[in-house]
């Protein structure tokens, strides 16, 4: 309902667009409910004919798609807690669902030959930690943006996310297992909220011995709450420079500070339902008997489906990392921790307009990392940290990353933390900015950008065939 209505059942549609400054590792969902949760793929863009990887040519490419599996219908089960985690699809021998054979994945690989793996975070509302026993990695690329070679053994990929990794297959020829954790960055963290289970696949060398394929131990993965390791992963990552690179633009027209977290909604009752917000606005599809928001920014016709006032800054500044705040019901607290009404506000950006955006975490209803991703566009991460945001005036300025700051389309906002984004609104249309873990969108936790037309630059009249609501 932002960019347009859902393909009803028994129907299809035909997606055409162009591919533009991306190389890499990107994938495709549905963005209806929870379906998500098994509608996905990969979509893997490559150099142009003649050009080369920015990195040694691997021998082969592994696409590793991480997702979640429920034993109940998922819109129906409200994707709650997954009962198992997946590796393409497949739980691995941590369950007794299938034959052995038939749940975990084997990738094959040739002793002394380098792999580039796809990794993919599909899952609904799960970060997690990857590794494989005995071996390490080099990340070359994350969001489909090259990055700088960084070494590590442990890969963080927070839901919506991709990470490109070189793996050397140089460790004796055998059986090694492939495994995955769930990061879980709720503070606290509430017993039975996850699913604490270690997924696995296999990675098997060809041509080893009997003997030799011997299943190896799993590999240590690291604790469930481990927020140190996922930040280090995440404030390791600085972009490749090379010639044709987007650069950082200096020059700011819009300035915005965001805060995103959990509140609960105002009501008569003595529990009242949890929502999610940004700058207090908890986000609300319109009429589903309505056109979309891109339908309606066309024809000019925003009346009753959103409206052009979403706030710059919250509406009142407080300690927003403080988990105190939670336990003070009156006065201030009481307004922060109850949103206004859920509302379809938008921010309107002149065409290629520079935004700075702050993304400050609350811990309103306790502390937990927030993968916000923004469609239409990639941007730099300047700087994150924990804690509230100061930006300490020129000072604040001068921590920022202006040379190489890695260049994403999610970022995951850290436990009780805060990111500093900058993009340039060069493509005119309605672009949903949400949270990753669908349990939080579904209840708030995102906006739309208006962005206008540009003197030569246009939005393209919808197709004929786009489905209608």
């Amino acid at each position: 309902m932002v960019t347009q209505c859902p393909i009803c059942p028994g129907h299809r549609y035909t997606y055409r667009f162009n591919i533009t400054g991306q190389e890499g590792t990107l994938w495709w969902h549905a963005h209806s409910s929870f379906l998500r949760a098994t509608v996905y793929g990969a979509l893997i863009i490559r150099p142009r004919s003649g050009n080369s990887y920015p990195f040694p040519a691997p021998a082969e490419e592994k696409t590793v798609l991480l997702g979640e599996w429920w034993n109940a219908e998922t819109v129906a089960a409200n994707a709650s807690v997954a009962d198992a985690y997946t590796i393409n699809g497949r739980p691995g021998d941590s369950y007794s669902c299938e034959t052995a054979a038939k749940r975990i994945e084997k990738f094959e690989v040739r002793g002394n030959s380098t792999y580039l793996l796809r990794i993919i975070n599909a899952a609904l509302n799960t970060a997690f930690f990857f590794r494989v026993a005995g071996h390490t990695f080099t990340v070359v690329a994350a969001d489909a943006s090259y990055t700088t070679r960084y070494e590590t053994d442990v890969i963080v990929v927070a839901p919506g996310q991709t990470v490109d990794a070189l793996m050397a297959a140089d460790a004796s020829p055998g059986r090694y297992y492939m495994a995955i954790s769930s990061y879980q960055s709720a503070v606290p963290l509430r017993p039975g909220s996850y699913n604490s289970n270690i997924t696995t696949a296999v990675v098997e060398y060809i041509g080893a011995a009997s003997g030799g394929k011997q299943q190896q131990a799993l590999p240590e993965m690291p604790e469930q709450n481990d927020t140190a390791t996922a930040n280090r992963f995440y404030t390791s990552l600085t972009a490749l420079v090379r010639p044709g690179r987007r650069t950082v633009p200096l020059a700011v027209d819009t300035r915005m500070f965001v805060t995103v977290g959990l509140g609960f909604s105002s009501c008569d009752q003595a529990s009242c339902p949890v929502v999610a917000s940004m700058n207090n606005q908890s986000f609300k599809l319109p009429d589903p008997e309505a056109m979309s928001m891109l339908d309606a920014r066309y024809r000019n016709t925003p009346g009753g489906v959103y409206t052009r006032d979403f706030p710059d800054q919250p509406p009142v500044a407080f300690d927003y990392t403080n988990e105190t705040n939670r336990l003070l019901l009156g006065g201030v607290a009481a307004a922060l921790l109850f949103p206004g009404e859920a509302s379809t506000k938008v921010r309107t950006l002149a065409y290629n307009a520079t935004v700075e955006m702050v993304l400050q975490n609350t811990a309103l209803v306790g502390r937990e990392s927030h993968p916000m991703h923004l469609h239409g566009f990639n941007f730099f991460v300047l700087a994150q940290g924990f804690g509230n945001y100061d930006d300490g005036g020129t000072a604040g300025e001068r921590q920022f990353n202006l040379v190489n700051p890695q260049e994403r389309n999610t970022i995951a906002v850290p436990t009780g933390g805060w990111a500093v984004i900058r993009f340039v609104a060069d493509n005119p249309g309605m672009w949903f900015m949400h949270c990753h873990i669908d349990a939080h969108l579904t209840i708030g936790l995102a906006m739309v950008f208006e962005v206008e037309d540009g003197p030569s630059t246009k939005l393209p009249a919808p197709p004929p065939d786009l489905p209608q609501c």
